[in-house]
């Protein structure tokens, strides 16, 4: 019989997959019915926020030992992608920007992928093509996500600086002033989490064997 935290990761991972796939579905359809990319948050980003807010989970699957992912870089990525959607959502002059879309699509495209292949491990049998994309894909679509990401940032620079929406940090920080060192750090923490993903690829498929010599 199944242990019951198998059962649980493998409820957890199916309902991200279909989530996931339903907010690509959005993001696209948008993109289709106005021949414009500026409807993606609209379309769907209360949703997005919804299942990043829940993917916290993942955080502490890794710190309780439920999976073998660790808490480090689970982290990191659900901190940068929280920041993401909190700056996007207290900034409405961005909410149709194109990094919007560029960023939710890249998001919806890799989850689709990485979520069946943690269920159909939880069921103790993956297709290999899919383990090959989970760990494949990544390496076209993080680029645009990252990019995406500190793109949105960016732009929201201006409107960030003049609301008060937003709180002053620890010791005075403003959270304008934070928000451009992030932008500063942003690249080389994005080159930290795609270098460990390439890792993750070698671990997982391993290396291909060298042709023979003729």
């Amino acid at each position: 019989m199944p242990k019951l935290s198998n059962l649980y990761l493998l409820a957890y991972n199916s309902l991200q997959a279909v989530a996931w796939a339903v907010c690509l579905a959005l993001s696209l359809s948008s993109f289709v019915s106005t021949k414009a990319v500026n409807g993606a948050y609209a379309s769907a980003g209360d949703l997005i926020y919804f299942l990043q807010m829940v993917q916290f989970l993942e955080v502490i699957h890794g710190a309780v030992g439920l999976v073998p992912s660790g808490v480090v870089f689970p982290l990191m990525q659900w901190a940068g992608r929280a920041h993401f959607l909190f700056v996007l959502r207290q900034t409405h002059e961005v909410q149709e920007s194109p990094s919007v879309f560029i960023t939710f699509v890249a998001w919806s495209l890799s989850e689709v992928i990485r979520y069946p292949h943690y269920a159909f491990n939880c069921m103790g049998s993956c297709p290999s093509w899919i383990t090959y994309l989970r760990y494949t894909a990544f390496i076209v679509l993080y680029p645009p996500g990252m990019a995406g990401e500190t793109w949105l940032m960016y732009q929201a620079l201006p409107f960030v600086k003049k609301t008060s929406l937003f709180p002053d940090l620890f010791a005075g920080l403003s959270y304008y002033n934070f928000l451009r060192v992030l932008l500063v750090c942003y690249p080389f923490l994005c080159l930290k989490l795609y270098l460990h993903m390439f890792k993750q690829r070698r671990s997982k498929l391993g290396k291909h064997p060298k042709k023979k010599k003729r």
